[in-house]
């Protein structure tokens, strides 16, 4: 199993922090798209490492055109030496229309449409296939020699696909390379909706599991005595609760029969109420999502669930002692 690390995004800060990543074990430096740019920290991280994957987890798809990621994703693969995965996300309706001021429609749809006419612009780069990608919400039929990337050695980078619901799930597996499964998964929803979802995509593209990873950022409650194990237990009720008041996610809460929470939290964060939804979830819901229990333990928990379902993991443990984290790493990776 591999185990991913982020970085902040903090530019004069960032080369540091990778190269610390990569002596640690683990396999991944990642960036998220929040309140910065999610690329420009990973340029900052491939110059300062040499075999760790960089991967945007995630960057907004639908804010750009399929073109304009082509070349970023282009020149990250190409500057770390095939080292780049583009991990795209949909994001919601409201911040793509009223923050971004893009068009939203049909987003499992629309998305797959994208992720393929990026590929056919990395083929007439790569593999100098003409470029005649017409579809019903992206075209590209246009590239010149002046406009064609020359440093090619190292081809295309991969793309992973965040994906909570069915539909784009098997997205995820008809046309990307990995899924960025959400946080707010539990284990009964991966085996039961997620990987079923992944198989139809895997079929459509004639592909199989082996062909393809999964990545799963597990909840982690952890700490160094009972009293910080206790105070992440509640940092992490409130997380899932913020999560479990998308409306988008009740089936996650379904798996678990406790889909009738989900309206209760939706009307206690329209009122701001934060801190009391994280007192609704149980301690049998917080079990169905987080490894919880002492740092020696959460390496062989995370396998014993998930061992059989995942291929990478972006655990956070920031909590405990340095060395802690780098005896998870280490077992987790040599499982």
């Amino acid at each position: 199993m591999k185990v991913d690390g982020g970085v902040g995004w903090e530019l004069d800060k960032v080369g540091a922090q990778a190269q610390e990543l990569e002596e640690m074990g683990y396999s991944g430096i990642l960036t998220a798209e929040t309140s910065h740019d999610p690329f420009f920290p990973l340029l900052v991280a491939g110059q300062n490492t040499s075999h760790v994957d960089l991967m945007t987890s995630i960057a907004v798809a639908f804010s750009r055109s399929p073109m304009t990621l082509a070349n970023i994703g282009h020149d990250l693969n190409a500057f770390s030496k095939g080292r780049f995965i583009l991990g795209l996300g949909s994001q919601i309706k409201p911040h793509i229309t009223k923050r971004f001021s893009m068009p939203w429609s049909s987003p499992a749809k629309r998305m797959r449409e994208f992720i393929l006419a990026m590929r056919a612009i990395w083929a007439n780069w790569h593999e100098g296939k003409p470029l005649e990608f017409t579809g019903e919400f992206y075209t590209h039929t246009l590239m010149t020699p002046f406009f064609t990337p020359t440093d090619t050695d190292y081809g295309a980078p991969r793309v992973f696909l965040a994906a909570v619901g069915p539909l784009m799930t098997e997205v995820a597996g008809e046309v990307a390379d990995g899924v960025i499964i959400h946080a707010f998964t539990t284990e009964k929803y991966l085996r039961e909706t997620t990987l079923p979802a992944l198989e139809r995509g895997f079929a459509k593209a004639g592909k199989t599991r082996a062909d393809f990873e999964i990545s799963y950022p597990v909840f982690v409650v952890t700490g160094q005595n009972d009293r910080e194990i206790e105070e992440a237990k509640v940092a992490t009720r409130r997380q899932i609760a913020f999560y479990g008041s998308t409306p988008a996610y009740k089936p996650v809460l379904d798996s678990i029969d406790a889909g009738e929470l989900q309206g209760e939290l939706n009307r206690m964060s329209k009122q701001g109420r934060w801190e009391e939804m994280g007192q609704l979830i149980t301690d049998d819901i917080l079990d169905a999502f987080a490894v919880c229990g002492p740092p020696d333990t959460i390496a062989g928990q995370i396998k014993g669930r998930y061992g059989d379902l995942i291929d990478r993991t972006s655990a956070a443990y920031a909590n405990i002692p340095k060395e802690d984290r780098v005896k998870i790493i280490a077992e987790l990776t040599a499982a």
